[in-house]
């Protein structure tokens, strides 16, 4: 059975038990700051585990994308080198939000796998929770006596906390679970061994298929449990074991989801797989990594240096790597693989094709500045190994190598071997784990438990239509990070302040009661509630107040947010229709703007996308909103949806004149309230995506007054001109001309230095020497080394210099010397520079180094000649 026709299979069997398909949420999580990735089937409903919400079908069923590679569920370090661990997989699943519960789950999942499927009963295992005398909670005699009436008791294991009972987090909703596991051994090894013996033992042929988790009560804070009201079922399947139970392989990357690709690798790299385990564990490798970056990039985060992006370029830059180092390949050729993905998944997962040429061009701008960093962590490798004292390189030493320059560890101790030479590595785990530390303890965060008070209203956001109105606190809880120290957050019955979302800022504002007030410093929004940040608790929790929201942030903020909808417009009609959103950051005083483009904007362009912008603003254009528009008209109106968002069957729709987008941000009511609206800056962001930041309104009006200002100081120091442009250019020209006849003087000078030099060459042991100390720039000195290079045999020479207070040295060594002789001049001016109190580096015949004390240089030149004793 086809890998297509095994999820069509599953969705179907579960509709058929009235559930409803929805689509899989985006892979990249945007509106949840416990999560940058989607790593489990139920995450896009943790608000109804979590009682937030209400859903619209109790039961559901989907294929859910996966990512995990951060975190408790980190499984990157096992990809390529087993047979199962994924980083991207997909999660088939079922879930019941307080509808059936272990009877039906059960029954269902032994229906689906034995019936439907035709797995052989007699390969599969079952576990039930065993109890927790630590939470007091007995064995799940309830899952033990249905798994009884179907599978022989010797078939049933008893599993403990760690492996029959999952937890959401440190608290939240969490319950026992029964893991269906499945043994694919031959009939051989099965009658060595029973399958029992190996299960949850990281047996490649014993592996855990399905988990079905029965979600019956909630962790507090204090590490004790309660029952929940309502109880949910949550099961996860893993596509890609499913695959290779069903297709009766030993490999998930023996399954139709991967051979293609592997097939795609082989025929690019002319290689074979099958016959090298190294080029295996590579080919594996690739072909895993594409499918995780390939989906992110379609899910709208980009690779970068921070957050999520690092976590993307990290594993993009994990799949270069093998293929440099065990396929040989020193040019880009994983973008090549997306479209072999595209035909293989893009029917399951449109995103694919419409964003194939975007995640191509991504792709291979961040291979090629990679090869180019591993190029320059093999000199800069090269140099550690030259310096070294010893045989065992410098931990710390290789640290910096892949902290600064990304280069991998792995890589290191690889070439280090090869070279005969070993790594310390409890000194690079000592130094990554200090700075894991750092990272860990500025980031977390300790949260209690939530007190109750009152309901939340069921329309919980007025801020389209209030900025002011009375409130009571509905619940809050106190957190602590390292970073903001004891801050509470506040869940209010209804409010006015918009939760940080869709690039927009959460808004500030406060609580007031009598003549009491507390500052609201922002709101975000957590599992699809509002939640406010105070420093403190107003004094009387059950009072009523009045919530208040910073009106004159709000409305610059609203006008920036406007402005990105005309702007999208402006580059659509200018650039062209391809241009897609591809994030944006909205504030009180600026907006940035990322889109799909492949190259920089021309000064006229900038300026046609200004003036079309200005235009709406000018034209007055009202905003039309409708709140509650179903998703699919909105789009048959001409809406603009963005790739990697979430819509709900209900959307908010925005329209200023012929732009409309779903949006859920805060607008104005008029484009005349912007007032204008400035381009300050255009640059890229990565290959195929270009950011826009501009301002509009009062920050419009103070960055004309400073330019107004600047050009008044311009005029002053010319005296007034009445043409500055003209003077200014005269100026310049004159400075050109003046640069000339410096530059002829320099160059005498140096004619005549040259002479002088010649004269005071002294001979030590066959070299031709002299240090001395000159009086030209960096550039003199090197055309002058240079000269006497191409002119004098055998030559050692090392110029001191001083420039604006700073110090220079430079050393030139005859390229035959530094083979006979082994002199290096990067590491002379290295060892030198301690002198002046600096450092430096280049070639082996030439280098220079950079100080602060110029008063050293002598001392310098002086030790210069030690390098020529015999």
């Amino acid at each position: 059975m086809k890998s297509q026709e095994i999820r069509k299979r599953f969705l179907e069997f579960f509709q058929s038990k009235n559930h409803s398909i929805v689509p899989s949420a985006p892979m990249v999580v945007k509106d949840d700051p416990t999560l940058m990735f989607t790593n489990a089937g139920m995450n896009q409903f943790k608000e109804y585990f979590l009682g937030n919400s209400i859903p619209k079908s109790t039961r559901v069923t989907d294929s859910q994308k996966c990512l995990r590679v951060s975190g408790k569920h980190n499984d990157l370090e096992e990809v390529g080198h087993d047979t199962y661990h994924h980083t991207m997989f997909e999660m088939l699943g079922n879930w019941s939000f307080g509808d059936y519960f272990k009877e039906e789950a059960i029954n269902w999942a032994w229906e689906l796998l034995t019936d439907v499927f035709k797995v052989d009963k007699d390969s599969l295992y079952v576990s039930v929770f065993e109890g927790s005398k630590e939470d007091g909670v007995g064995l799940d005699t309830e899952a033990l006596e249905i798994w009884k009436k179907i599978i022989p008791e010797d078939r049933i294991i008893y599993g403990d906390k760690k492996d029959n009972f999952w937890e959401m987090g440190d608290q939240g909703p969490c319950g026992p679970c029964s893991e269906i596991h499945i043994d694919i051994r031959s009939d051989e090894e099965k009658a060595k061994k029973s399958g029992r013996e190996l299960v949850n033992a990281d047996h490649p042929q014993v592996v855990e298929i399905w988990n079905l988790v029965f979600m019956q009560f909630n962790r507090k804070a204090d590490g004790s449990l309660e029952e929940l009201p309502a109880k949910h079922i949550d099961t996860g399947m893993g596509f890609e074991r499913l695959c290779m139970a069903l297709q009766k392989k030993q490999s998930n990357y023996d399954t139709d989801v991967f051979t293609p690709l592997i097939a795609e690798v082989e025929k690019i790299t002319n290689t074979t797989y099958g016959k090298s385990e190294e080029v295996d564990i590579a080919i594996r490798v690739i072909s895993d990594h594409i499918r995780a970056v390939a989906f992110s990039i379609a899910d709208g985060q980009l690779p970068s240096n921070t957050g999520a992006g690092y976590v993307i370029r990290r594993i993009l830059r994990r799949a270069i790597r093998y293929g440099f180092t065990f396929l040989n390949t020193k040019e880009p050729f994983i973008y090549k693989l997306v479209n072999r993905l595209k035909i293989q998944m893009g029917d399951a997962f449109p995103e694919l094709e419409k964003q194939q040429q975007l995640i191509e061009n991504v792709i291979k701008e961040e291979e090629l500045s990679f090869l180019r960093t591993l190029e320059q962590g093999l000199v800069l490798l090269e140099n550690i190994v030259k310096e070294s004292n010893s045989k065992e390189i410098s931990g710390t030493k290789a640290f910096e190598l892949y902290d600064t320059f990304g280069f991998p560890i792995d890589l290191t101790a690889l070439i280090l071997k090869e070279k005969g030479f070993s790594l310390n590595v409890a000194e690079f785990e000592a130094a990554l784990k200090e700075q894991k530390d750092r990272s860990r303890a500025a980031t977390q965060i300790t949260s209690g438990d939530w007190h109750e008070i009152a309901e939340v209203s069921e329309d919980v956001f007025v801020g389209y239509d209030e900025l002011e109105t009375p409130v009571k606190i509905a619940k809050y809880r106190k957190v602590e990070t390292k970073k903001q120290g004891a801050l509470y957050q506040i869940v209010l019955t209804k409010t006015p302040f918009y939760p940080e979302g869709g690039g927009q800022v959460g808004d500030k504002g406060y609580l007031k009661a009598g003549e009491g007030k507390i500052s609201i410093i922002d709101t975000k929004k957590e599992n699809n509630q509002i939640v406010h940040f105070a420093k403190k608790l107003p004094q009387d929790i059950s009072a009523e107040f009045t919530a208040v929201v910073d009106a004159g942030a709000r409305a610059k903020t609203a006008a920036n947010h406007t402005a990105t909808h005309l702007l999208h417009q402006a580059l659509r009609k200018i650039l062209g229709t391809h241009v897609e959103q591809k994030g944006s950051m909205v504030q009180p005083n600026h907006m940035r703007f990322d889109f799909s483009h492949f190259s920089k904007l021309s000064s006229e362009e900038i300026e046609e996308v200004e003036n079309f912008v200005n235009n709406r603003i000018q034209e007055s254009l009202q905003l039309e909103e409708q709140r509650n528009i179903a998703y699919q008209e909105a789009l048959n109106r001409g809406a603009i949806a963005l790739f990697g968002e979430k819509y709900g069957d209900s959307v908010r729709a925005i329209r200023f004149g012929d732009s409309m987008e779903l949006c859920g941000g805060t607008h104005v009511r008029n484009t005349a309230d912007i007032w204008y609206f400035k381009i300050t800056g255009e640059s890229a962001v990565a290959s195929g995506i270009r950011r826009i930041e501009a301002i509009t309104g009062e920050a419009v009006k103070a960055y004309f007054q400073e330019q107004s200002d600047v050009l008044e100081n311009v005029q002053g120091l010319l005296k007034n001109a009445k043409n500055p442009v003209k003077a200014i250019k005269n100026l310049q020209a004159e400075n050109a001309e003046l640069k000339k006849q410096v530059e002829s003087l320099l160059k005498d000078k140096a004619k005549n230095l040259k002479s002088e030099i010649k004269n005071e060459l002294k001979e030590i042991n066959g070299v031709h020497f002299v240090a001395k100390q000159v009086d030209l720039d960096a550039g003199g000195i090197k055309d002058l080394a240079f000269q006497l290079g191409g002119e004098v045999d055998n030559l050692f020479l090392l110029f001191g210099a001083e420039q604006k207070g700073k110090a220079l040295l430079s050393c030139y060594i005859s390229k035959e010397l530094v083979e006979s002789k082994n002199l290096n001049a990067g590491t002379i001016v290295r060892e030198l520079g301690k002198f002046i109190q600096g450092g430096g580096g280049g070639q082996a015949f030439f280098a220079t180094a950079g100080g602060k004390k110029p008063e050293g240089i002598t001392q310098a030149l002086a030790e210069a000649k030690k390098y020529l004793a015999e």
